[in-house]
């Protein structure tokens, strides 16, 4: 898998208020629910369209529309399987929650996912977030020397 660029950005969010601050940011609650149904399932768990037409109270053409643009964004990675039903085999698709997209889930679901779950995303977020801050820090002239010192600092 090529690692894509992006900037792990620290967003600090008001606890009772972060959906409502998702929903703005992807500019509708649909993502957002999407999200909140892929968490409730797992966060390495296959979400099917299906599913999510059956669950959630949006159309079809609405979900597929709002998974398209998560997929675009990098923050559901889309699959096919085989699966057999009433004896035919067909073709299915399902999404997973990428990297960045289990960093979504983190930020919404914090309380609703495993103790597991948390340490290993903030352990992805904090090695994503070093390597961005080590790139921005060369480019800066910053000496790594001075973040070291602060990393210890921080944390004692």
């Amino acid at each position: 898998m090529v690692e894509e660029e992006f900037h792990p950005y620290i967003m600090f969010l008001p606890t009772k208020e972060k959906f409502d601050v998702l929903k703005t940011i992807f500019g509708s609650e649909v993502p957002a629910k999407i999200l909140e149904f892929s968490i409730s399932k797992g966060v390495s768990k296959k979400i099917f369209q299906k599913e999510l037409v059956k669950k959630l109270t949006y159309s079809n053409k609405t979900i597929i529309e709002h998974l398209k643009t998560l997929v675009n964004l990098g923050i559901v990675t889309e699959h096919m399987e085989k699966k057999r039903i009433d004896n035919r085999v067909v073709w299915v698709k399902y999404y997973l929650l990428s990297e960045v997209g289990r960093w979504f889930a983190l930020l919404l679901a914090e309380e609703k996912l495993t103790k597991e779950e948390k340490s290993r995303i903030l352990c992805n977020i904090f090695r994503a977030y070093i390597r961005w801050v080590k790139r921005l820090s060369a480019k800066l002239d910053v000496p790594a020397e001075i973040l070291r010192k602060i990393f210890k600092e921080e944390l004692g």
